[in-house]
């Protein structure tokens, strides 16, 4: 029905008869309805314990993961103010690569708290003002836990552990992963910062994930253009091409008469010269490896292959900007303009079979200013997790070298949040005070989740985390194997950059305040 407004004793038509619209405690129900469950779709994955699930798309694709953004992006969520808490995990997953669970998990809480607040006449303006109190008030509660020992390599490699334990990484263990992904990050620290985009994770299927190494260089899809051609070669000076090495064609659809054998000779000669040309400029250049996004005529690889030239073809254009990147070469594109101060350069470029794919490895030189996880994985599906396990620990250890910051991890950290928001609330006055408190509330799903995917009761660990955080000023619910206990999480290396749980309350409360003060919503069909 067409909402109406009246002007002047007349009604005024304001919205389409299509449109739907609803108000009140009704809009603000069932955004906040919508906001929980989604939250609550991944509260199970979270954890060293935290089950997996499976996605199975309209055409059938499957995927398996218990990452909190993967989980929450393939559904298919339809909801705006759930799409909110959808990219609240998003924005995790950009901003520090990890938490994306908690922050989605502590957002859903935060709303079913708002929820509680609005049922006692708790007017919605002043929970948005107390979960903002409260959020400063956590933010100054996580600078207090930040470990005051400086982050060294023993640091970060528990913060990758920490990161990818519970997650899929195949046959392999989290300790021995978070060797090779210290080494990568290490590799690319310099003076001006971490460069997260010179580390690189290339999957591969066809072997166990055991094999599993770190490749000082890149590696590209792509297989030399004639068997004759080196397999390797040594010290390369690198080309990369934007030129079609073979007969050049019109763009016009046209016929050419040949009224003689002599000119029909004369047209194949012309074709042989200019390709006999192409492979001498090449040659001449000097290059001894050459990479090209167009394709090349047999006759010119052939010729560069008794120059013992190795070139690859077909190139996409990310793979391109990728080689020129590593190698510090100049993409040419027009194949007289090509100079040696357009080269680039590595240690070693090998063209390998592995598995049933042919892939080409640039190693060292220029080159090792990137560095690639090479990923391996007897299925697609243990591939891919472990990809995104190996993603999310690069980030956060790459977070953790940048920052200098650590924080407990296991729950600890939530258990002091929420301690600090609690002593505090005490000295704020009025209604605010039941949000500010009510956000310590929500901050207590955490240590509560952890508990419940462990086995334990939910209710008695956390009475138990928070006496412990009393008498010893640190404690959380750490997962050793089979054993569970309630210890110092700093004592079992259970340790996450300070910035992941910044990002979490931040994140977290920005999307639950805007949710809260929605009363309106009006829908187009």
């Amino acid at each position: 029905m067409a909402q109406q407004r009246r002007m002047g004793g007349q009604p005024m038509f304001i919205l389409s008869e299509d449109s739907q619209r609803t108000q009140g405690r009704d809009a603000q129900s069932s955004n906040i309805m919508a906001g929980k469950a989604v939250a609550e779709s991944v509260r199970t994955t979270l954890g060293p314990r935290g089950m997996d699930k499976m996605l199975v798309d309209s055409g059938g694709d499957v995927v398996i993961t218990n990452d909190g953004a993967t989980i929450l992006n393939e559904m298919d969520i339809e909801h705006p103010a759930a799409q909110m808490i959808v990219e609240v995990a998003d924005s995790q997953e950009e901003e520090v690569g990890d938490g994306t669970t908690t922050a989605a998990v502590i957002a859903g809480n935060l709303l079913g708290e708002a929820e509680d607040l609005i049922e006692q006449d708790v007017h919605p303006t002043t929970i948005v003002e107390g979960y903002h109190q409260a959020a400063e008030i956590a933010l100054d509660a996580i600078a207090e836990q930040v470990n005051e020992a400086d982050v060294d390599d023993e640091i970060l490699r528990q913060v990758a552990e920490s990161s990818m334990t519970g997650k899929g990484t195949g046959g392999l263990t989290a300790e021995s992963l978070a060797e090779t992904v210290v080494e990568a990050v290490r590799h690319v620290n310099t003076d001006e910062g971490v460069k997260r985009d010179n580390v690189t994770v290339h999957t591969q299927i066809g072997a166990s994930s055991n094999a599993t190494e770190l490749v000082p260089g890149i590696i590209v899809d792509e297989e030399p253009v004639h068997d004759a051609m080196p397999n390797a070669v040594e010290d390369a000076s690198i080309a990369i091409l934007d030129v079609e090495l073979g007969v050049r064609t019109g763009d016009v659809d046209a016929e050419y008469a040949i009224d003689s054998i002599d000119q029909l000779n004369a047209a194949i000669d012309a074709e042989e010269s200019e390709l006999d040309n192409y492979a001498e400029t090449v040659a001449d250049s000097g290059a001894d490896v050459v990479f090209t996004t167009e394709d090349v005529d047999d006759r010119v690889a052939t010729a560069l292959a008794n120059e013992d030239i190795l070139v690859f073809e077909g190139l996409g254009d990310s793979d391109a900007r990728k080689v020129a990147s590593a190698t510090g070469a100049t993409r040419v594109g027009v194949l007289e303009d090509l100079e040696a101060d357009d080269f680039g350069a590595a240690d070693r470029i090998a063209a390998e079979t592995v598995g049933d794919d042919d892939l080409a490895f640039v190693e060292g030189g220029a080159a090792a200013e990137t560095v690639t996880v090479f990923v391996r994985g007897g299925t697609e599906h243990v591939v891919d997790e472990l990809e995104r396990a190996i993603g999310d620990a690069l980030d956060v250890v790459a977070t953790a070298l940048e920052s200098g910051e650590v924080v407990p991890g296991a729950g600890a950290t939530e258990i002091a949040i929420a301690d600090k928001i609690r002593e505090e609330a005490a000295g704020i006055e009025g209604r605010k005070q039941l949000a500010v408190t009510a956000f310590a509330d929500a901050l207590d799903v955490v240590p509560r989740t952890l508990a419940a995917n462990t086995g334990w009761d939910p209710i008695d660990a956390l009475v138990d985390l928070r006496a412990a955080h009393e008498s010893e000023g640190r404690a959380g619910l750490v997962t050793d194997g089979d054993e569970v206990t309630i210890d110092d999480p700093f004592e079992h290396g259970v340790v996450d950059p300070a910035d992941v749980k910044r990002e979490a309350v931040e994140s977290a409360t920005e999307a639950a305040t805007m949710i809260v003060r929605i009363d309106d919503v009006i829908a187009a069909e």
